[in-house]
């Protein structure tokens, strides 16, 4: 394959004729991996233990199908933009086509490449409170020093980063048809878990709740009553919550740009669609995100309305609301299925409940990097990146050296992570620079049929109309309105905790190595003879 001009050899437009990835999901695949990317256990119990104190006059449902109504449109806009250019890259290859090269290639590597490096922790995180931190606190052990507490230290946070990004990397060099087989059968245990947890939630009572409660409260943490000093250090503290239901509006709105932590995600999974069968058919294509996203919604819905009838709607939020969500008396996170599992006397039961409970972490961690990877190979592909980054492995077919740009960063960074409280402040707005992209992509749907005429006019998703106008540009405008709002929320109320003067700064920064990294592409493919504007005008042969 011939890279660079050699001799009189004038260089192909492209890095080779076809991308070399091969087409190894199903719609089924693209279905759980869109609910396992707006993970309601791993990511949905983690925000509730954030979103009720902040927000205590917000009622959870209302807020819940709000904003699964209104992410629906940004479902239909991107699949409008799947089946325009089903290519691996997704938001890049779009945005670089539609807004120009430079645009879609810093928004992406932004969005996709260098902030992916700072959610190793976040998943490291989740992992420790879902799995480490209740399994040695269920067992009562004692090793390392501090027991499941350890896992809140420097050292704890570095080591199950570290065995994180080990596991998201191992995951995606299976290739994509290995890591839909792990994908499949460790998303059927998590939801045979959950199965048993609703299951324990709805044969037993209130008062069986408590009494279990307090039982292996003192069992396990020495605490006497538990239940009613939760519920005293709340008090004390001065947090009250509204009682459950379905309004009133207002304060329930501010709970949408709380819960898109979790539910802003469907389309996580858009940009490996150059690798996803019938990707070119615009209702397989959203299907593939509209029911992972609502699946996610409804296991939403069970859990919040089996919260309400079993544990108690003001026990939850007030337990959520002590100590930056660490339970006082305990000493850890308020993990609501460890306490479900109290239910059952039995310390074997409690153990299996929680390591089966933590399929669904396992069958997500690879969303960490695996989605990244393919933004990488694009921009490569197209000649912005280093060859090598394009470069695809003959058996699996994964670019191995893509994955590569995300693994060594992310381990570096999850060092200074661990053992630096500042830097982990910068890493506060990582969330809104995601959005910042889907912003650009929303903007690329809704331009589409004036800059790009006649792409549109053969796209499947022109021929998707209702009274006779078209809905994927019309759903992006509404997805607009969707992200500037959160945006502006993000940015100016304190309670989402994301508006950080020293993140921002960070993240301003890795726009500008984006930048910095495009101008200096252009310089060199120039002076090989490349023109990176003549490619942005080409789409890439699968």
């Amino acid at each position: 394959m011939a890279t660079d001009a050699i001799g009189g050899e004038t260089p192909t437009l492209f890095l080779r004729k076809a991308t070399g990835l091969v087409r190894g999901w199903s719609v089924r695949d693209s279905i759980i991996y869109a609910c396992l990317a707006t993970n309601f256990v791993t990511l949905g119990l983690y925000e509730f233990t954030f979103a009720g104190p902040a927000f205590p006059k917000g009622q959870f449902i209302t807020a819940v199908l709000i904003s699964g109504v209104w992410v629906s449109f940004l479902v239909i806009a991107y699949a409008g933009l799947v089946v325009t250019i089903p290519r691996a890259g997704g938001d890049y290859v779009w945005q670089s086509r539609i807004l120009g090269g430079g645009i879609g290639f810093v928004l992406a590597a932004t969005g996709w490449w260098f902030i992916l490096w700072l959610w190793a922790p976040i998943y490291g995180n989740i992992l420790s409170v879902q799995l480490f931190q209740p399994l040695w606190a269920t067992l009562k052990w004692t090793w390392p020093a501090g027991g499941a507490a350890w896992f809140g230290t420097k050292n704890g946070i570095f080591i199950v980063t570290l065995i994180t990004i080990a596991l998201a990397g191992l995951l995606v060099s299976l290739g994509m048809a290995g890591y839909a087989k792990i994908q499949r059968w460790f998303f059927l245990g998590g939801m045979i878990g959950f199965a048993v947890v609703v299951v324990l939630l709805l044969v037993n009572s209130h008062a069986s709740f408590v009494s279990s409660f307090n039982l292996e409260g003192q069992k396990l943490f020495g605490v006497h009553n538990a239940y009613a000093a939760t519920n005293v250090a709340a008090h004390k503290a001065g947090y009250t919550t509204s009682p459950f239901g379905f309004g009133p509006l207002g304060p329930t709105m501010l709970l949408v740009p709380a819960f898109m932590f979790f539910l802003l995600w469907p389309n996580w999974g858009t940009t490996l669609y150059g690798e996803v069968r019938g990707a070119s058919d615009f209702r397989r294509v959203f299907t593939g995100m509209f029911v992972g996203l609502w699946t996610t919604v409804i296991l939403t819905v069970i859990f919040l309305l089996l919260i309400v009838k079993t544990v108690g709607w003001g026990f939850y939020q007030n337990l959520n609301s002590l100590d930056f969500n660490l339970t006082p008396q305990f000493g850890i996170w308020p993990y609501p299925f460890m306490f479900a599992g109290w239910l059952v006397h039995n310390t074997a039961f409690q153990v299996v409940l929680i390591l089966v409970l933590s399929l669904w972490f396992f069958a997500w961690v690879g969303t960490l990097f695996l989605s990244s990877t393919r933004v990488i190979f694009a921009a490569a592909f197209d000649r912005v990146l280093p060859d090598r980054a394009a470069e695809v492995s003959e058996r699996r077919k994964v670019p191995v050296w893509s994955l590569i740009l995300m693994l060594l960063p992310a381990a570096g960074l999850a060092a200074v992570y661990a053992y630096s409280t500042t830097f982990r402040s910068y890493t506060l707005d990582a969330t809104l620079v995601i959005a910042v992209t889907y912003l650009g992509s929303a903007i690329a749907v809704v331009l589409l049929p004036f800059v790009k005429p006649d792409l549109w006019r053969a796209s499947p998703a022109s021929r998707i109309k209702l009274l006779g106008v078209p809905i994927v540009p019309v759903a992006g405008v509404v997805t607009i309105a969707l992200l500037v709002f959160n945006l502006y929320e993000w940015l100016s109320n304190d309670n989402y905790f994301v508006n950080s003067h020293d993140s921002l700064i960070y993240m301003g920064a890795m726009y500008v190595l984006a930048i910095v990294i495009y101008v200096i592409a252009r310089l060199v493919r120039r002076r090989q003879g490349i023109d990176l504007g003549l490619i942005n005008k080409e789409i890439p042969v699968e």
